[in-house]
């Protein structure tokens, strides 16, 4: 029998631990707040925004609440799919968020203007089929923003990034060492994404580096 690829790396973001991701994430408003200032300097208003793996779904929610984008959620875990679509319900926003894989998207081809995908990446079995998805599904001249962890990441960093966000100390201390130990080995370099996007239908990219992230543009 041929094996299904379930999508991920490693667990899945299911039951308790998708829960205690959302409550800790939730603390962390000011992330939120630049990704979404990331994708308004690149979507311009009335977009139709697609986001890969939202999660507990703030940053939809986010964009979704500026009145200025259309946006369509998109996560593998059923449990963080619930949390986003409570979380939406109780800000009042319309977000239309829906169970399914990055790598075999459930959308028509040139269905979105811009898809956005932060802190996730990392996590996907199948990364060159999610950016093509990424790209099958946006239409011509849409982009694509990739915002995740960089291998390479340093102590420093990980510990100026965790003191920012309002956490208690266990999840303090776990949060610590899951950026500054087991996920930068999951993470993708700058070359790596390079070689993946050559793979794909994009006509251009830029990836940019930050203490913490590689930001990774694309255009179709």
């Amino acid at each position: 029998m041929a094996r299904t690829d379930k999508g991920y790396k490693g667990v899945g973001m299911e039951g308790s631990v998708a829960r205690w991701y959302a409550a800790s994430a939730g603390k962390d408003a000011g992330r939120y707040e630049e990704q979404a200032k990331q994708v308004a300097d690149r979507a311009p208003a009335g977009s139709k925004v697609l986001e890969v793996a939202p999660g507990p779904g703030h940053l939809s929610i986010m964009l979704a609440r500026s009145g200025d984008y259309r946006v369509t959620g998109l996560d593998v875990s059923s449990t963080f799919v619930q949390i986003a679509r409570k979380n939406a319900a109780e800000a009042g926003v319309q977000v239309d968020f829906l169970h399914g894989s990055a790598s075999a998207m459930p959308f028509d081809s040139d269905s979105f203007d811009f898809v956005a995908c932060c802190a996730a990446f990392k996590n996907f079995s199948a990364p060159v089929r999610a950016l093509r998805e990424m790209c099958r599904v946006l239409r011509p001249a849409g982009q694509a923003l990739v915002v995740d962890l960089r291998p390479d990441v340093s102590k420093q960093a990980v510990h100026d990034d965790v003191a920012r966000m309002e956490l208690g100390g266990l999840s303090r201390a776990l949060v610590t060492f899951t950026l500054g130990s087991w996920l930068p080995r999951r993470a993708c370099s700058k070359k790596q994404f390079e070689d993946f996007i050559t793979q794909t239908n994009f006509r251009s990219f830029d990836i940019r580096e930050t203490p913490m992230s590689l930001e990774v543009e694309m255009r179709k």
